[in-house]
């Protein structure tokens, strides 16, 4: 039943049309074998498009006529016994050969907060990608986005999180990470954090924030409170460049953003899932004019004196 309703899920979620994601996150957090049963499935994923057709199995069905989404998906589950076959057979292989790593996506917009069975709680922004580990609740690899980590410290068994090949090593810790492209930035709000403990062994105590790219690194203070500010609705910045903290709006509304001028911020600004009341605001303080076209919100440097 668990594999059947994982499938049904899995075809669903990759309908372009599919819309009900807060029934998808129902289910997946109902039972702990469904993210496992469903992340089985979508590691397949380069196989579905040959496995489910693009057009309606039965002929007959006129063309325009869509349905809803779960009934018309559910059809195709009862009645495209093949492809449900060829699917559950290849959730059977995968299972067998796949390491207990699965991945938590989120949507831009969304947040999902993820408990860890040693008490750990990961708390997880929009437009991110997360990695962790069944068998190992001490392992987590932020591959992209942003998340908060609330860890209950061992000092016989560190929680470690891997960005890239950079490792960060908790020893009693609330911290924050967003990785951006080839940039990482992690702040610590309480405890420490030992960046790369096997080699470079820099520690970063409660209200330092470092920030690796291609540069280099670059260690600042900042205000423990201000860490991971975006679970309590606002973002705080201290000479922040402004292509970093445009990065968090569109990550935390779930927007896109064009650009960003090569301008610096300090202040803090209110969240607003209104981006036109959000921008009404927050332009002002960020120095910039918003403008929104169908490619998304273009941000320009404001001519004139700032007050």
């Amino acid at each position: 039943m668990e594999q059947e309703e994982a499938l049904d899920w899995t075809i669903r979620t990759r309908d372009p049309d599919f819309r009900d994601w807060d029934a998808f996150t129902r289910w997946l957090e109902a039972a702990p074998g469904h993210a496992a049963a469903y992340d089985a499935l979508m590691l397949a994923d380069a196989d579905l498009p040959a496995l489910v057709p693009a057009e309606p199995l039965f002929a007959g069905t006129p063309a325009n006529d869509r349905g809803a989404p779960a009934s018309r998906w559910r059809w195709r589950w009862i009645g495209g016994g093949a492809i449900a076959a060829a699917l559950v057979a290849a959730l059977s292989i995968g299972m067998t050969n796949r390491a207990d790593i699965y991945t938590v996506d989120t949507r831009p917009g969304e947040v999902r907060v993820i408990a860890l069975d040693d008490g750990t709680r990961i708390e997880i922004n929009g437009g991110s990608r997360l990695r962790l580990d069944h068998n190992d609740p001490r392992f987590a690899a932020l591959d992209s986005g942003e998340a908060s980590f609330t860890v209950t410290h061992d000092a016989s068994d560190p929680f470690r999180v891997t960005v890239g090949d950079t490792v960060f090593e908790d020893a009693g810790t609330i911290f924050n990470i967003v990785r951006a492209g080839d940039a990482t930035r992690i702040g610590v709000a309480e405890g420490e954090v030992i960046y790369n403990p096997d080699s470079d062994a820099i520690s970063l105590p409660a209200g330092r924030a470092l920030r690796e790219d291609g540069r280099g690194l670059t260690i600042v203070s900042v205000a423990p409170e201000s860490v991971a500010s975006w679970r309590q609705g606002r973002l705080a910045y201290d000479n922040a460049p402004l292509a970093d903290v445009t990065g968090d709006i569109a990550r935390s509304l779930g927007i896109r953003i064009v650009g960003a001028p090569p301008l610096r911020f300090t202040g803090t600004i209110l969240l607003d899932r209104d981006p036109q009341r959000f921008f009404a605001r927050a332009a002002p303080l960020l120095g910039v004019t918003a403008r929104h076209t169908r490619d998304g919100w273009i941000l320009k440097e404001r001519d004139g004196p700032q007050s």
